[in-house]
Protein backbone atom coordinates (compact mmCIF):
# COMPACT_ATOMS: atom_id res chain seq x y z
CA UNK A 1 0.00 0.00 0.00
CA UNK A 2 1.05 3.60 -0.55
CA UNK A 3 0.45 6.52 1.80
CA UNK A 4 0.63 10.21 0.96
CA UNK A 5 1.03 12.71 3.78
CA UNK A 6 -0.61 16.07 4.19
CA UNK A 7 1.57 19.03 3.29
CA UNK A 8 4.11 19.80 6.01
CA UNK A 9 3.47 16.57 7.93
CA UNK A 10 6.80 15.09 6.86
CA UNK A 11 8.75 17.32 9.24
CA UNK A 12 8.85 14.81 12.13
CA UNK A 13 9.99 12.09 9.72
CA UNK A 14 12.76 14.33 8.48
CA UNK A 15 13.88 14.32 12.13
CA UNK A 16 13.66 10.48 12.03
CA UNK A 17 10.78 10.11 14.48
CA UNK A 18 9.50 6.54 13.88
CA UNK A 19 5.74 7.17 14.17
CA UNK A 20 3.24 8.54 11.68
CA UNK A 21 -0.08 9.58 13.20
CA UNK A 22 -3.36 9.04 11.39
CA UNK A 23 -4.04 12.78 11.28
CA UNK A 24 -0.96 13.33 9.12
CA UNK A 25 -2.26 11.15 6.27
CA UNK A 26 -3.83 12.75 3.20
CA UNK A 27 -4.76 9.59 1.30
CA UNK A 28 -4.06 5.87 1.02
CA UNK A 29 -3.75 3.96 -2.23
CA UNK A 30 -4.19 0.19 -2.35
CA UNK A 31 -5.84 -2.29 0.03
CA UNK A 32 -5.84 -1.13 3.66
CA UNK A 33 -4.69 -4.38 5.24
CA UNK A 34 -3.70 -4.00 8.87
CA UNK A 35 -0.09 -5.02 9.44
CA UNK A 36 0.83 -4.54 5.77
CA UNK A 37 3.95 -2.71 4.65
CA UNK A 38 3.27 0.86 3.59
CA UNK A 39 5.54 3.06 1.51
CA UNK A 40 5.13 6.66 2.58
CA UNK A 41 5.47 9.76 0.38
CA UNK A 42 5.28 13.48 1.02
CA UNK A 43 2.54 15.63 -0.50
CA UNK A 44 5.06 16.44 -3.27
CA UNK A 45 5.47 12.74 -4.08
CA UNK A 46 8.92 12.29 -2.54
CA UNK A 47 9.64 8.96 -0.81
CA UNK A 48 10.28 9.36 2.92
CA UNK A 49 9.76 6.05 4.80
CA UNK A 50 8.48 2.44 4.89
CA UNK A 51 6.70 0.90 7.84
CA UNK A 52 3.87 -1.24 9.17
CA UNK A 53 0.38 0.21 8.78
CA UNK A 54 -2.10 -0.18 11.61
CA UNK A 55 -5.57 1.08 12.53
CA UNK A 56 -5.38 3.61 15.35
CA UNK A 57 -3.74 6.86 16.36
CA UNK A 58 -0.26 5.62 15.40
CA UNK A 59 -0.99 4.66 11.81
CA UNK A 60 2.54 3.72 10.67
CA UNK A 61 5.49 2.47 12.69
CA UNK A 62 8.54 3.22 10.56
CA UNK A 63 11.01 0.41 9.84
CA UNK A 64 13.30 2.35 7.52
CA UNK A 65 13.85 5.81 6.08
CA UNK A 66 15.70 4.28 3.11
CA UNK A 67 13.86 2.95 0.08
CA UNK A 68 14.88 -0.66 0.71
CA UNK A 69 13.16 -4.04 0.59
CA UNK A 70 11.90 -5.48 3.87
CA UNK A 71 13.02 -9.07 3.35
CA UNK A 72 14.88 -11.83 5.23
CA UNK A 73 18.18 -9.97 4.79
CA UNK A 74 16.66 -6.84 6.36
CA UNK A 75 15.64 -8.72 9.51
CA UNK A 76 19.02 -10.42 9.75
CA UNK A 77 20.86 -7.07 9.48
CA UNK A 78 18.75 -5.38 12.14
CA UNK A 79 19.02 -8.31 14.56
CA UNK A 80 22.78 -8.62 14.01
CA UNK A 81 23.25 -4.93 14.82
CA UNK A 82 21.15 -5.36 17.97
CA UNK A 83 23.25 -8.34 19.08
CA UNK A 84 26.50 -6.49 18.33
CA UNK A 85 25.33 -3.64 20.58
CA UNK A 86 24.61 -6.07 23.45
CA UNK A 87 28.04 -7.62 23.06
CA UNK A 88 29.67 -4.19 22.99
CA UNK A 89 28.04 -3.16 26.28
CA UNK A 90 28.92 -6.50 27.89
CA UNK A 91 25.50 -8.01 28.60
CA UNK A 92 25.67 -10.72 25.92
CA UNK A 93 28.33 -13.41 25.73
CA UNK A 94 29.07 -13.40 29.46
CA UNK A 95 29.26 -16.62 31.45
CA UNK A 96 27.80 -14.86 34.49
CA UNK A 97 24.92 -13.26 32.57
CA UNK A 98 22.75 -14.89 29.90
CA UNK A 99 19.70 -12.68 30.52
CA UNK A 100 19.33 -9.54 28.43
CA UNK A 101 17.05 -7.60 26.08
CA UNK A 102 18.10 -8.14 22.50
CA UNK A 103 15.51 -5.89 20.82
CA UNK A 104 13.89 -2.87 22.45
CA UNK A 105 11.40 -1.63 19.88
CA UNK A 106 12.11 1.89 18.63
CA UNK A 107 15.40 1.88 20.54
CA UNK A 108 16.67 -0.72 18.06
CA UNK A 109 14.86 0.69 15.02
CA UNK A 110 12.32 -2.14 15.16
CA UNK A 111 9.17 -0.44 16.52
CA UNK A 112 6.57 -2.86 17.83
CA UNK A 113 9.07 -5.66 18.58
CA UNK A 114 10.59 -6.82 21.88
CA UNK A 115 12.95 -9.79 22.22
CA UNK A 116 14.33 -10.90 25.60
CA UNK A 117 16.93 -13.65 25.86
CA UNK A 118 16.97 -16.08 28.80
CA UNK A 119 19.79 -18.57 28.43
CA UNK A 120 19.08 -20.59 25.30
CA UNK A 121 15.51 -19.29 24.98
CA UNK A 122 14.40 -16.06 23.32
CA UNK A 123 10.96 -14.65 24.09
CA UNK A 124 9.59 -12.70 21.15
CA UNK A 125 6.78 -10.22 21.77
CA UNK A 126 4.88 -8.20 19.15
CA UNK A 127 3.23 -4.90 20.04
CA UNK A 128 2.00 -4.22 16.50
CA UNK A 129 0.05 -6.22 13.94
CA UNK A 130 2.90 -5.80 11.45
CA UNK A 131 5.43 -7.47 13.73
CA UNK A 132 2.91 -10.22 14.44
CA UNK A 133 2.57 -10.89 10.71
CA UNK A 134 6.37 -11.07 10.39
CA UNK A 135 6.95 -13.32 13.42
CA UNK A 136 8.05 -16.38 11.45
CA UNK A 137 10.48 -14.33 9.36
CA UNK A 138 11.87 -12.69 12.47
CA UNK A 139 12.22 -16.03 14.27
CA UNK A 140 14.12 -17.53 11.33
CA UNK A 141 16.44 -14.52 11.14
CA UNK A 142 16.97 -14.63 14.91
CA UNK A 143 18.07 -18.25 14.76
CA UNK A 144 20.49 -17.46 11.93
CA UNK A 145 22.02 -14.56 13.85
CA UNK A 146 22.36 -16.34 17.21
CA UNK A 147 23.16 -19.82 15.89
CA UNK A 148 23.90 -22.53 18.44
CA UNK A 149 23.46 -20.07 21.33
CA UNK A 150 19.70 -20.22 20.72
CA UNK A 151 17.60 -23.40 20.97
CA UNK A 152 14.10 -22.08 21.68
CA UNK A 153 11.97 -19.14 20.54
CA UNK A 154 8.76 -18.56 22.46
CA UNK A 155 6.17 -16.18 21.00
CA UNK A 156 4.19 -14.32 23.65
CA UNK A 157 1.86 -11.63 22.30
CA UNK A 158 -1.66 -12.51 23.42
CA UNK A 159 -1.89 -9.49 25.70
CA UNK A 160 0.24 -6.99 23.75
CA UNK A 161 -1.45 -6.94 20.35
CA UNK A 162 -4.33 -4.53 19.62
CA UNK A 163 -7.51 -6.37 20.62
CA UNK A 164 -9.46 -4.75 17.77
CA UNK A 165 -7.24 -6.54 15.26
CA UNK A 166 -9.01 -9.81 16.21
CA UNK A 167 -6.02 -11.98 15.31
CA UNK A 168 -6.98 -14.95 17.48
CA UNK A 169 -3.37 -15.05 18.60
CA UNK A 170 -2.13 -17.79 20.91
CA UNK A 171 1.22 -17.95 22.68
CA UNK A 172 3.56 -20.80 21.84
CA UNK A 173 6.98 -21.96 20.68
CA UNK A 174 8.11 -21.00 17.19
CA UNK A 175 11.29 -23.04 17.68
CA UNK A 176 12.16 -25.80 20.14
CA UNK A 177 10.09 -26.29 23.28
CA UNK A 178 12.48 -26.86 26.18
CA UNK A 179 10.89 -26.77 29.66
CA UNK A 180 14.17 -25.50 31.18
CA UNK A 181 13.25 -22.09 32.62
CA UNK A 182 16.35 -21.13 34.62
CA UNK A 183 18.48 -18.21 33.46
CA UNK A 184 21.48 -16.40 34.96
CA UNK A 185 21.75 -12.70 35.81
CA UNK A 186 25.02 -11.41 37.25
CA UNK A 187 25.78 -14.84 38.72
CA UNK A 188 22.31 -15.33 40.26
CA UNK A 189 19.80 -17.87 38.97
CA UNK A 190 16.14 -17.15 38.29
CA UNK A 191 13.14 -19.16 37.15
CA UNK A 192 11.64 -17.33 34.15
CA UNK A 193 7.88 -17.79 33.75
CA UNK A 194 7.52 -16.90 30.08
CA UNK A 195 4.39 -19.06 29.85
CA UNK A 196 2.21 -17.23 32.39
CA UNK A 197 4.36 -14.44 33.83
CA UNK A 198 4.15 -10.69 33.25
CA UNK A 199 5.86 -9.09 30.25
CA UNK A 200 8.24 -11.73 28.81
CA UNK A 201 8.52 -13.47 32.19
CA UNK A 202 11.07 -11.31 34.00
CA UNK A 203 11.80 -7.59 34.41
CA UNK A 204 15.16 -7.42 32.66
CA UNK A 205 15.13 -3.62 32.87
CA UNK A 206 15.98 -3.56 36.60
CA UNK A 207 19.26 -5.49 36.32
CA UNK A 208 21.58 -2.53 36.99
CA UNK A 209 19.32 -1.19 39.73
CA UNK A 210 19.27 -4.59 41.44
CA UNK A 211 23.08 -4.52 41.47
CA UNK A 212 23.03 -1.08 43.06
CA UNK A 213 20.61 -2.31 45.72
CA UNK A 214 22.97 -5.17 46.53
CA UNK A 215 25.59 -2.54 47.39
CA UNK A 216 23.26 -0.95 49.99
CA UNK A 217 21.85 -4.14 51.51
CA UNK A 218 24.57 -5.22 53.96
CA UNK A 219 23.27 -5.39 57.53
CA UNK A 220 19.90 -3.87 56.62
CA UNK A 221 16.31 -5.02 57.12
CA UNK A 222 14.86 -5.00 53.61
CA UNK A 223 11.26 -4.73 52.41
CA UNK A 224 10.68 -5.50 48.72
CA UNK A 225 7.21 -4.30 47.74
CA UNK A 226 5.54 -5.52 44.51
CA UNK A 227 8.25 -8.18 44.52
CA UNK A 228 6.99 -10.27 41.54
CA UNK A 229 9.85 -12.73 40.85
CA UNK A 230 11.90 -11.42 43.77
CA UNK A 231 14.84 -10.07 41.82
CA UNK A 232 15.60 -7.31 44.32
CA UNK A 233 15.14 -9.76 47.20
CA UNK A 234 17.71 -12.23 45.86
CA UNK A 235 20.26 -9.47 45.25
CA UNK A 236 19.67 -8.11 48.78
CA UNK A 237 20.34 -11.55 50.26
CA UNK A 238 23.61 -11.83 48.34
CA UNK A 239 24.48 -8.32 49.49
CA UNK A 240 24.34 -9.41 53.12
CA UNK A 241 20.95 -8.13 54.25
CA UNK A 242 20.00 -9.05 57.81
CA UNK A 243 16.46 -9.96 56.71
CA UNK A 244 14.41 -9.62 53.53
CA UNK A 245 10.63 -9.53 53.35
CA UNK A 246 8.97 -9.80 49.92
CA UNK A 247 5.39 -8.61 49.38
CA UNK A 248 3.11 -9.08 46.37
CA UNK A 249 -0.68 -9.27 46.01
CA UNK A 250 -0.26 -12.34 43.78
CA UNK A 251 0.09 -15.71 45.51
CA UNK A 252 1.71 -17.04 42.34
CA UNK A 253 4.36 -14.31 42.52
CA UNK A 254 5.06 -15.25 46.13
CA UNK A 255 5.58 -18.87 45.05
CA UNK A 256 8.01 -17.69 42.38
CA UNK A 257 10.05 -15.46 44.70
CA UNK A 258 10.34 -18.31 47.21
CA UNK A 259 11.51 -20.62 44.41
CA UNK A 260 14.11 -18.08 43.27
CA UNK A 261 15.42 -17.58 46.81
CA UNK A 262 15.66 -21.37 47.26
CA UNK A 263 17.46 -21.64 43.91
CA UNK A 264 20.25 -19.34 45.13
CA UNK A 265 20.14 -19.60 48.94
CA UNK A 266 18.54 -22.93 49.91
CA UNK A 267 17.37 -23.01 53.50
CA UNK A 268 18.17 -19.34 54.11
CA UNK A 269 15.97 -18.21 57.01
CA UNK A 270 16.55 -14.48 56.41
CA UNK A 271 13.79 -14.39 53.79
CA UNK A 272 10.01 -14.47 54.13
CA UNK A 273 7.33 -13.67 51.54
CA UNK A 274 3.76 -12.43 52.01
CA UNK A 275 0.81 -12.42 49.59
CA UNK A 276 -0.81 -9.15 50.57
CA UNK A 277 -1.89 -5.80 49.12
CA UNK A 278 1.02 -3.36 49.19
CA UNK A 279 -0.88 -0.36 50.52
CA UNK A 280 -2.45 -2.47 53.25
CA UNK A 281 0.93 -3.94 54.24
CA UNK A 282 2.54 -0.49 54.46
CA UNK A 283 -0.41 0.83 56.47
CA UNK A 284 -0.32 -1.96 59.03
CA UNK A 285 3.42 -2.51 59.44
CA UNK A 286 5.30 -1.09 62.42
CA UNK A 287 7.16 2.18 61.93
CA UNK A 288 10.91 1.61 61.81
CA UNK A 289 10.62 -2.07 60.94
CA UNK A 290 12.79 -1.66 57.82
CA UNK A 291 15.70 0.55 56.84
CA UNK A 292 15.77 -0.36 53.14
CA UNK A 293 12.50 -0.31 51.17
CA UNK A 294 11.98 -0.99 47.46
CA UNK A 295 8.85 0.38 45.75
CA UNK A 296 8.65 -1.02 42.21
CA UNK A 297 4.94 -1.02 41.37
CA UNK A 298 3.35 -1.98 38.07
CA UNK A 299 2.53 0.89 35.72
CA UNK A 300 -0.02 3.12 37.44
CA UNK A 301 -0.71 4.92 34.14
CA UNK A 302 -0.75 2.96 30.89
CA UNK A 303 -2.10 6.00 29.00
CA UNK A 304 -2.41 9.78 29.44
CA UNK A 305 -6.04 9.58 30.63
CA UNK A 306 -4.90 7.79 33.80
CA UNK A 307 -2.09 10.24 34.57
CA UNK A 308 -3.76 12.25 37.34
CA UNK A 309 -4.79 9.20 39.34
CA UNK A 310 -1.37 7.64 38.76
CA UNK A 311 0.45 10.63 40.24
CA UNK A 312 -1.85 10.53 43.27
CA UNK A 313 -1.03 6.82 43.62
CA UNK A 314 2.73 7.44 43.53
CA UNK A 315 2.41 10.23 46.10
CA UNK A 316 0.31 8.11 48.44
CA UNK A 317 2.59 5.08 48.16
CA UNK A 318 5.81 7.00 48.73
CA UNK A 319 4.33 9.06 51.58
CA UNK A 320 3.49 5.87 53.42
CA UNK A 321 7.03 4.55 52.90
CA UNK A 322 8.57 7.82 54.13
CA UNK A 323 6.41 7.67 57.25
CA UNK A 324 7.38 4.09 58.08
CA UNK A 325 11.06 3.77 57.11
CA UNK A 326 13.64 3.77 59.91
CA UNK A 327 15.90 6.79 60.47
CA UNK A 328 18.94 6.53 58.22
CA UNK A 329 16.95 4.31 55.85
CA UNK A 330 17.32 4.08 52.08
CA UNK A 331 14.33 4.09 49.73
CA UNK A 332 14.49 2.77 46.15
CA UNK A 333 11.38 4.07 44.36
CA UNK A 334 10.40 3.59 40.71
CA UNK A 335 7.87 4.36 38.02
CA UNK A 336 7.68 2.27 34.84
CA UNK A 337 4.74 4.28 33.42
CA UNK A 338 5.71 5.77 30.06
CA UNK A 339 2.88 8.29 30.44
CA UNK A 340 4.56 9.68 33.59
CA UNK A 341 7.51 11.95 32.89
CA UNK A 342 10.68 12.06 34.97
CA UNK A 343 9.73 15.48 36.34
CA UNK A 344 6.17 14.40 37.17
CA UNK A 345 7.40 11.35 39.06
CA UNK A 346 9.96 13.37 40.96
CA UNK A 347 7.31 15.94 41.91
CA UNK A 348 5.06 13.15 43.23
CA UNK A 349 7.92 11.79 45.37
CA UNK A 350 8.89 15.28 46.56
CA UNK A 351 5.27 15.91 47.57
CA UNK A 352 5.26 12.63 49.49
CA UNK A 353 8.47 13.58 51.30
CA UNK A 354 7.02 16.97 52.29
CA UNK A 355 3.84 15.30 53.55
CA UNK A 356 5.91 13.03 55.78
CA UNK A 357 7.98 15.88 57.22
CA UNK A 358 11.18 13.83 56.89
CA UNK A 359 14.55 15.17 55.69
CA UNK A 360 15.33 13.41 52.40
CA UNK A 361 18.40 13.40 50.14
CA UNK A 362 18.73 12.08 46.57
CA UNK A 363 21.60 9.59 46.33
CA UNK A 364 21.00 8.28 42.79
CA UNK A 365 18.72 8.99 39.83
CA UNK A 366 17.96 5.72 38.04
CA UNK A 367 16.83 4.70 34.58
CA UNK A 368 16.60 1.72 32.27
CA UNK A 369 19.83 -0.16 31.41
CA UNK A 370 21.86 0.03 28.20
CA UNK A 371 20.17 -3.00 26.63
CA UNK A 372 16.94 -0.93 26.71
CA UNK A 373 18.34 1.90 24.58
CA UNK A 374 16.44 5.10 23.84
CA UNK A 375 16.38 6.19 20.21
CA UNK A 376 17.59 9.80 20.32
CA UNK A 377 14.85 10.67 17.84
CA UNK A 378 12.19 8.96 19.99
CA UNK A 379 12.46 10.31 23.55
CA UNK A 380 9.16 8.58 24.41
CA UNK A 381 11.23 5.40 24.77
CA UNK A 382 12.61 6.57 28.13
CA UNK A 383 10.03 4.96 30.39
CA UNK A 384 11.78 3.75 33.59
CA UNK A 385 12.39 6.37 36.27
CA UNK A 386 13.85 5.78 39.71
CA UNK A 387 15.30 7.54 42.73
CA UNK A 388 17.44 6.28 45.59
CA UNK A 389 16.75 8.40 48.65
CA UNK A 390 18.36 8.70 52.08
CA UNK A 391 15.77 9.39 54.77
CA UNK A 392 16.81 10.93 58.10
Amino acid sequence: MTIYLKRGKEESLQRFHPWIFSGAIQRIEGPEEEGALARVFTANGDYIATGHWQIGSIAVRVLTFSDETIDDAFWRRRLQVALDVRKAIGVAGSAANDTFRLVHGEGDNLPGLVIDVYGQTAVLQAHSVGMHCCRQQIAAALKEVMGAELENIYYKSETTLPFKADLGQENGFLLGGSPDDVAMENGLKFHIDWLRGQKTGFFVDQRDNRSLLEHYARGRDVLNMFCYTGGFSVYALRGGARLVHSVDSSAKAVELVNANVALNFPGDTRHEAFAEDAFKYLQQMDAGAYDLIILDPPAFAKHKDALRNALKGYTRLNARAFEKIREGGVLFTFSCSQAVSKDQFRTAVFTAAAMSGRSVRILHQLHQPADHPVNIYHPEGEYLKGLVLYVE
